[in-house]
């Protein structure tokens, strides 16, 4: 059974999310909280808390045991986008995009 946790309107663009995603994709999920925990950007705790709910949820609501379990999928959608402008030469302006992503992890539990 699949177990989903997912993180909306996270304040990092969706593709600077997916590079710390593709390093954990398809790993136990205690291997990839420990790969997390060493990445110095902050978008690895990001990753990492909606990971930990994922198995929270697996966890408490269907007895899932915590060290089976494994990341099957996991993605990174586009958000909200904050429109803003700049002032810019000769009365000009230019748009400054801050986008936003949605963090989509599954956990599954492993059979042996």
């Amino acid at each position: 059974m699949k177990v989903k946790a997912v993180a909306k309107e996270v304040g990092i663009s969706p593709q600077k999310v997916r590079l710390v995603i593709n390093m954990v994709r398809g790993r136990k999920a205690d291997e990839a909280l420990n790969i997390l925990s060493f990445l110095p950007t902050p978008t690895a705790k990001a990753v990492a808390k909606v990971i930990k709910s994922a198995v929270a949820n697996a966890e408490n609501n269907f007895q899932m045991s915590p060290a089976e379990l494994r990341i099957t999928d996991i993605f990174a959608g586009q958000g909200h986008t904050l429109k803003r402008f700049r002032p810019q030469s000769r009365g000009r302006i230019s748009p400054i995009l801050k986008r936003s992503s949605n963090i989509t992890v599954f956990v599954t539990e492993e059979e042996e």
